[in-house]
């Protein structure tokens, strides 16, 4: 029996859900969706509601509910959670755990101290949850540090992956060939646009690694052609003076994990027991300077509307712990929730949304400008 098709229990109804959760503020737009920052009436908990037109999704209902029934079963301390789903009339409402502590490079460029050991520990995290994707026989397909958040806003909070819902259910012994994810973090298989499997998420680690220890990409050109010509040949370095300081062990895992042949690349099972991962090869020399500069010069914050607005979660914490939240204000200037139109971007001609059909659902292709450099992001898709 397929899933979702058990009396979708999973799934619950609503005439409102303004009669459940006081909806505070809008944390983010996408093509057809808005986040939410909400709290639940019963228990004041806090969540962050994505609300979907109904309207996005017809023909499409029985693919969208599969989907969401295997994201229900999703349960790891290091993946945002999907905690419930209701429909009315007009809308679905994906009600997800809310992360308060922040995105990854901004929490990194606020600290005074920030070692090897520390990034070890966060990709040891990210590993941990990817294996158990993988082990569901999950593929992320989009890994990036705009998708890694802090749990909360103490100094030794978890790291979570967020915005996985869109991956893809792998078969057995599947492999995949969609064309998705962003160009600077995508295996060379993807780009080749050969037929590929989990092994592309892997790859994608070893990115995030690599920027974790130097706060810029191994892979950099004005030129996309460029670009995907040196992922293709997976061409990179680890530059003086930036990666002097820099243990070889982290090198040597970088290279298992950004090895260009997928079945010679390290899986995450294999990762988790690396030296620089299990052992104690991580250095504890403060390489925080370098490491912020060079985020806050590679990656400076998009002009976009986001997915999803980590600050303003951060923002919306901090006047609560202050006590002087301004709920009322908030909500009385604020759109209605989940309104018929959609909040676009501004800006520029060439800085519009373009649309890509996706097969059962049309969804968002962005530019982001980061820096002098775009980055072309696809919002990919899960098959039912």
């Amino acid at each position: 029996m397929p899933l979702g098709e058990d009396g979708h229990s999973w799934k619950k109804k609503t005439s409102s859900i303004k009669d459940i959760y006081d909806f505070k503020e809008v944390l983010g737009t996408g093509a057809f969706s808005e986040v939410m920052l909400a709290e639940e009436k019963r228990t004041r908990k806090l969540v962050a509601i994505k609300c979907i037109p109904r309207k996005a999704l017809e023909g499409k209902e029985n693919s969208i509910e599969n989907e969401i029934a295997v994201l229900h079963k999703i349960k790891h301390a290091n993946i945002v959670s999907l905690e419930d789903i209701y429909e009315s009339k007009s809308h679905l409402y994906l009600v997800m755990q809310l992360v308060s502590g922040g995105e990854l490079f901004d929490r990194i460029v606020e600290k005074g101290f920030y070692t090897e050991k520390d990034a070890s520990k966060l990709i040891q995290q990210i590993l941990d949850a990817v294996k158990y994707l993988h082990d569901m026989g999950i593929v992320h397909r989009d890994l990036k540090p705009e998708n890694l958040l802090y749990y909360s806003m103490d100094e030794d909070s978890k790291i979570m992956i967020s915005d996985f819902g869109l991956s893809k259910i792998e078969g057995s012994g599947s492999v995949m060939s969609t064309a998705c994810g962003t160009p600077g973090y995508v295996a060379p298989e993807v780009l080749a646009q050969k037929p590929y499997s989990k092994a592309v998420d892997c790859w994608s680690i070893g990115v995030i690694a690599y920027i974790l220890l130097c706060g810029y990409p191994p892979f950099y050109d004005e030129n996309d052609a460029k670009l995907f010509e040196q992922i293709l040949k997976a061409e990179y370095e680890f530059d003086s003076p930036y990666w002097d300081d820099i243990s070889d062990s982290a090198k040597d895992f970088i290279v298992h994990l950004m090895e260009k042949d997928p079945s010679q690349r390290y899986t995450c099972e294999q990762a988790l027991q690396h030296p620089w991962i299990a052992g104690d090869t991580a250095l504890d020399k403060n390489i925080h300077e370098s490491v912020s500069a060079q985020i806050k010069k590679n990656f400076a914050k998009s002009k976009w509307k986001q997915a999803f607005n980590a600050t303003a979660v951060v923002r919306h914490m901090r006047r609560l712990q202050l006590g002087t939240s301004q709920e009322g204000q908030t909500q009385s200037t604020l759109p209605s929730p989940c309104h018929g139109h959609l909040l676009l971007p501004e800006g520029d001609e060439e800085e519009s949304c373009q649309y890509l059909n996706m097969s059962h659902l049309y969804l968002p292709l962005f530019l982001h400008t980061h820096s002098s450099r775009q980055t072309l992001l696809l919002t990919v898709f899960c098959k039912g």
